[in-house]
């Protein structure tokens, strides 16, 4: 408990400067690493011919699907000609057809959802050039998303500033220094980084095994750090070589909540009351915020309430329900001192198996060091709750303008109810928005639920499952879950690698990903082309405690209605029947 505690609390500690540094970022001010990045961002401006002038929302929004489908499409080919290629020392064939096109979606809308066996489906040239690769993207791309959007909200810009810039400053400035340190670190604990093929050795007991290598290190850093989550190894962060120890569990967890929490302090700064002159974000110089580094933005703290409520409440049932062990083997008499460790590494236990649970699916990251299908139903159940809400802290900005749709609609609501104008940040909230808003909330469950219906309709979908009964129908809701969400974890016991699961959860990922994004982008496009409203009597505060618990409420009420359903028929039935 005490290493949870320390986790915890050093995340919170770093990511009060390191949002800070996103902001700088953001706004394009100085940083320390101007005199090194300068020239590399320069020279890449320069190869792709680059007008560094602001876009709207819609000029934004192609650039970085158009940016995405160009890599994606590079990627499919590498992953059906990996055979013929260099780096493969392995000898791994070419993947098949729908199982590329699963990868590549999964990779490359931050998702990671891995239907393929990574040391020995994949060449070494593969899981760098498209994986590690795509990693780097997808995670700048969901960053650069979530600027631009909060851009828009803030009132202070003429434009959602230049997508290619913001791709190219996050990747060189933030994600590349942060993996190197980051790589060297894992190194220095056990964690492989070599080209070195597969070896063939003699056990203990005279048989032969083989040990998968790779360069596993850079791989892992950045799966964490880009809230990525696929794994060199088929176990992912369970494997011996990608998490050795108890030193490299407490850094992958760090990593994971580094740069989401960040993303929120980087909001409070780009938000604050301070106004600077409107002008193209990149032309842009605003006045330093005065806030103390420890301090976060008023704006801000009602949602890092609302997420840290929520997580921590999950955290602490998953601890609960996974150190009372098995009900059915209490009813066996056998002792469960140390919880129920099915699937579960003895390096970690319970607490450091459930915080990494919490976290991964919190963060939507996917990274696992434990096989979430053989979590008690409740500790599955909450894996799978957080991943339905899609809204605390998130990946790369997910979870910030996903937790954004619900403060818009909240002001909308409280706007209604006590006669007051629903404004947000300045910016009147009209019929327009309200459309948008909805239809960004109600597209995560609708592909959840359609896909899942399908699956358990169809028998194709159904003879994937390979347990009977609740669990079955929570293996299929958790796989469509994670897709729509963009974590990429899983219950590891669903047969996912047919054409039809390929192929769904594909769509699922796709969806999840840009339809929500381009919806976002568009309110924060209708929201910036406002003329602001000044603050008045009537205007609701959206900065107190009061608004932070009736978006808490808004938040649970929502997700209740659309998920409580298929939560009862699953997990919940599933506990109750042990």
């Amino acid at each position: 408990m005490l290493q949870i505690i320390v986790v915890l609390a050093v995340a919170a500690l770093l990511m009060l400067p390191t949002g800070k540094y996103l902001y700088q970022l953001a706004t394009a001010q100085k940083t320390f690493l101007d005199p090194i990045m300068d020239p590399i961002d320069n020279w890449i401006y320069k190869c792709i011919g680059l007008r560094r002038r602001g876009m709207t929302w819609k000029q934004y929004a192609m650039a970085l699907v158009l940016t995405n489908a160009v890599m994606a499409l590079l990627a499919y080919v590498l992953l059906r000609t990996q055979a013929w290629l260099f780096l493969n020392p392995n000898q791994a064939g070419n993947l098949a057809p729908d199982l590329s096109f699963n990868t590549v979606i999964s990779f490359i809308t931050n998702t990671n959802l891995q239907d393929y066996a990574g040391e020995t489906d994949l060449s070494y040239l593969s899981q760098m050039l498209v994986i590690t690769f795509m990693m780097f993207t997808s995670a700048a791309s969901g960053f650069a998303a979530a600027m631009a959007f909060i851009r828009g909200l803030s009132g202070k810009y003429q434009d959602m500033g230049n997508a290619y810039v913001d791709l190219v400053r996050i990747i060189t400035r933030l994600l590349l220094p942060l993996s190197l340190i980051g790589s060297l670190v894992l190194i220095s604990q056990g964690v492989p980084q070599t080209f070195m093929h597969q070896l063939q050795v003699t056990t203990l007991e005279g048989k032969f095994q083989t040990i998968a290598l790779g360069p596993v290190a850079s791989f892992e850093i950045i799966k964490h750090l880009g809230t990525n989550g696929g794994g060199f190894f088929a176990a992912n962060s369970a494997a011996p070589f990608e998490n050795p120890n108890v030193i490299t569990n407490m850094i992958d967890i760090l990593s994971m909540m580094l740069l989401p929490g960040a993303t929120l302090v980087a909001f409070g700064y780009m938000v604050a009351d301070e106004k600077s002159e409107a002008a193209p974000p990149l032309a842009l110089k605003p006045r330093p915020i005065k806030h103390r580094l420890w301090q976060l933005g008023k704006q801000a703290r009602p949602l890092c309430g609302v997420m840290t409520l929520l997580f921590l409440a999950g955290l602490l049932l998953i601890l609960w329900s996974e150190s009372q062990g098995n009900p059915l083997f209490k009813q066996l008499g056998l002792n469960q001192l140390m919880g129920s460790m099915e699937g579960k590494e003895v390096r970690f236990g319970v607490p450091m198996s459930g915080l990494f649970t919490e976290v991964t699916t919190a963060f939507t990251t996917g990274a696992v060091n434990n096989m979430h299908d053989t979590l008690t139903p409740l500790g599955g159940g909450v894996a799978l709750i957080n991943m339905m809400l899609n809204v605390i802290f998130g990946g790369k900005g997910v979870g910030l303008m996903n937790m954004i749709l619900y403060v818009l609609l909240t002001v909308f609501i409280c706007g209604l109810m006590i006669g007051r104008t629903p404004v947000y940040l300045g910016k009147k909230i009209e019929g327009k928005e309200m459309t948008l808003i909805a239809l960004g909330i109600i597209i995560h469950p609708l592909i959840i639920l359609g896909f899942s219906a399908l699956a358990l309709s169809i028998p194709a979908g159904i003879a994937g499952i390979s347990n009977p009964g609740f669990h079955g129908l929570s293996q299929v809701v958790y796989q469509f879950a994670s897709a729509s969400a963009n974590n990429g974890s899983g219950f590891e016991g669903l047969k996912d690698n047919t054409l039809f699961w390929n192929i769904s959860t594909g769509l699922a990922m796709f969806f999840g990903r840009y339809a929500t994004v381009i919806i976002q982008l568009a309110i924060a496009g209708s929201l910036m082309m406002k003329q602001p409203v000044n603050d008045s009597v009537g205007t609701l505060k959206t900065d107190t405690w009061t608004f932070t618990g009736v978006l808490l409420v808004i938040v649970l009420i929502i997700s209740a209605l659309t998920f409580l359903p298929v939560l009862v028929l699953g997990p919940l039935a599933d506990y109750l029947t042990m």
